[in-house]
């Protein structure tokens, strides 16, 4: 089971936004809730200068973690 998609989590793209100039694997934070599904997240570079800011589905997002989780048993 995964956990929902929450205002500032960090997340990584699971694919190409071409016309927005993102690519998969770029990180960015999680800044609203847009809807059902559908997240404002923001791209910062390595000055904390904006290069994006834009509505993304959680079906392109993933949610990167940085605490020991445990695997779920199956």
């Amino acid at each position: 089971m995964t956990q929902p998609i929450k205002p500032f989590d960090v997340v990584a793209l699971t694919g190409d936004l071409p016309e927005r100039g993102l690519l998969t694997g770029q990180v960015g934070t999680v800044v609203e809730s847009l809807g059902k599904d559908v997240f404002e997240v923001e791209f910062i570079d390595d000055e904390g200068r904006t290069y994006a800011l834009t509505a993304i589905g959680a079906d392109r997002l993933l949610v990167l973690r940085y605490d020991l989780a445990q695997a779920a048993s199956g």
